[in-house]
């Protein structure tokens, strides 16, 4: 009988031993790790301090940003859990929503661009515009008549009417882009920048009707 206690007290003596081996490192680990957590619980509230500086110097610059949010506080940012990562992600959806949109708005962009350049590309140019140029592009005075025929031939699919050219002529003199001569019943009309002198015509030989 006692050969059977003698094992017994001798295994419970080892696990015994063991277990307050386990104890003893259970303990040093959690002392470890507890400093850890305090160092990093340092850390945090120092780069939270750092934070707050910054967005009020940011704020005082004059260049905060309105979508800056203030730094979570110690209380919730000190044992990390599951909880706090839905946060992240909805940020992170928010953000790639942003990006995408902005992709989005930049590719319409040059394809707005494209539709106005080529819209500006295609708009026909005034009456005005073409009357000058006609003037400008003449080397002596033109009659109303003429300038409206000419334009007429040179733009077929516009309807140009000799009265319309004649009261554009007028609005050119009158901001002195254009100068106008008249010779007997005919007026004529020149560049700003051309000689008035008309063409030679019959009606310079002849004395006006009055003195016949």
């Amino acid at each position: 009988m006692s050969e059977t206690t003698f094992p017994s007290t001798e295994l419970t003596s080892h696990y015994t031993a063991q277990v307050a081996g386990d104890l003893e490192r259970n303990a040093k680990e959690q002392d470890r790790i507890g400093a850890e957590i305090a160092a990093l619980q340092e850390q945090l509230l120092a780069l939270q301090h750092d934070h707050t500086v910054l967005v009020n110097m940011q704020k005082a610059l004059g260049t905060a940003d309105a979508a800056t949010e203030s730094a979570p506080s110690p209380e919730d940012a000190a044992v990390p859990s599951p909880r706090h990562e839905a946060p992240a992600k909805s940020a992170t959806g928010k953000h790639s929503h942003a990006k995408k949109a902005g992709t989005e708005q930049g590719s319409k962009t040059p394809q707005k661009t494209a539709a106005k350049t080529a819209t500006a590309k295609t708009a026909k140019p005034t009456l005005v515009e073409l009357v000058r140029g006609h003037l400008t592009e003449q080397s002596g005075p033109r009659s109303a008549a003429e300038i409206a025929t000419a334009l007429g031939q040179a733009y077929p699919d516009r309807s140009i009417k000799t009265t319309v050219v004649r009261t554009t002529l007028e609005g050119l003199v009158a901001k002195s882009q254009a100068q106008r001569t008249k010779q007997g019943s005919s007026v004529f009309y020149t560049a700003a920048d051309a000689p008035t002198q008309p063409e030679a015509s019959t009606d310079e030989a002849q004395p006006p009707q009055a003195d016949r």
